[in-house]
């Protein structure tokens, strides 16, 4: 079943996000009680990339770091600051090579969450207060993010397959996705002939790296998603975040569920209302359900 929920605050910088985007998944918890993530934004600084990695516990974590940052170091990527957490390691860098090169190689060194200038994945086994208490999700203050809880049905419960899932190889999307892409190795073995690499079996990968695949061509983010309506088959509601927008896309027979509230100072999107209530303790919201077939984008103003 699965739900999704996303935020934007439209000019505040330094927004209570993390704590906003464990309310709003706690809501709808129900969808999805096997696994939480969360794709978090900030403000950029300069050409500092932020990296996490899955690296494992004991004396497998040290080793997997260990190989990190000899990865790192071929690359002449200097490290500024590094955090382990959970069951990750988190490394902002200066780095201004090939992004995807750098990422590839650094895939097949460990498990990578997510690269980005803005964004910082965080994603677990567990609930959202789960997540939370591991990970301090509620203290990121930041622009925007989304977030996803699973129901596993197609595959384990593990860390790795939880989502939102980064498109690998491009800085700062994020997808979260409920549904099924039914044309899943058709899209990506087009993608693959060009060169692009997955590291999943999931669908969210598949339509992350679509996504940012035209974003790098110079498509805006409203189109890419109104060709993906045409282009993906299956069933699906998604949303995908950028460094500076967040959007969503539903396939024309919009069996899977999506409801939005906007205000002057804030665009939220939810699987259920519920979550967008958690927003407004004791508030009447006017909320509306996007139509079958349709897609739209927000941006921050700056």
């Amino acid at each position: 079943m699965c739900g999704i929920a996303g935020i934007l605050y439209k000019q505040d910088e330094d927004a209570p996000l993390g704590d906003a985007l464990v309310a709003m998944l706690d809501g709808c918890q129900h969808r999805g009680p096997d696994s939480t993530g969360f794709a978090l934004y900030h403000e950029r600084n300069g050409d500092e990339l932020r990296l996490r990695f899955f690296v494992g516990e004991g004396e497998e974590a040290g080793e997997t770091v260990a190989r990190i940052e000899r990865k790192l170091a071929d690359f002449e990527a200097g490290i500024v600051e590094r955090e382990r957490i959970g069951t990750t390691q988190r490394f902002t860098v200066r780095y201004t090579g090939d992004l995807q090169e750098l990422s590839y190689a650094l895939e097949h060194a460990a498990k990578l969450i997510s690269i980005g200038h803005s964004l910082d994945i965080v994603k677990d086994v567990g609930g959202a207060h789960d997540v939370d208490r591991a990970y301090h999700v509620g203290a990121f203050h930041g622009t925007h993010g989304i977030g996803h809880v699973r129901l596993a049905t197609e595959s384990d419960v593990t860390p790795d397959r939880s989502h939102p899932f980064w498109a690998t190889g491009f800085a700062d999307v994020a997808i979260v996705h409920n549904g099924q892409i039914t044309n899943y190795w058709k899209m990506r073995r087009r993608l693959e002939k060009r060169g692009f690499e997955f590291h999943t079996d999931n669908d969210s990968e598949l339509i992350a790296v679509y996504l940012a695949d035209k974003l790098a061509q110079g498509v805006p983010l409203a189109d890419a998603l109104r060709d993906s309506i045409d282009d993906l088959d299956g069933t699906f509601s998604f949303l995908v975040s950028t460094q500076e927008e967040i959007g969503y896309a539903k396939d024309r027979l919009a069996a899977k569920p999506m409801v939005m509230y906007e205000d002057d100072d804030l665009v939220a999107i939810a699987s259920e209302e519920v979550s967008l209530n958690r927003l407004f303790p004791g508030r009447s919201l006017t909320t509306v359900e996007p139509p079958p077939g349709t897609y739209r984008t927000w941006r921050r103003s700056t």
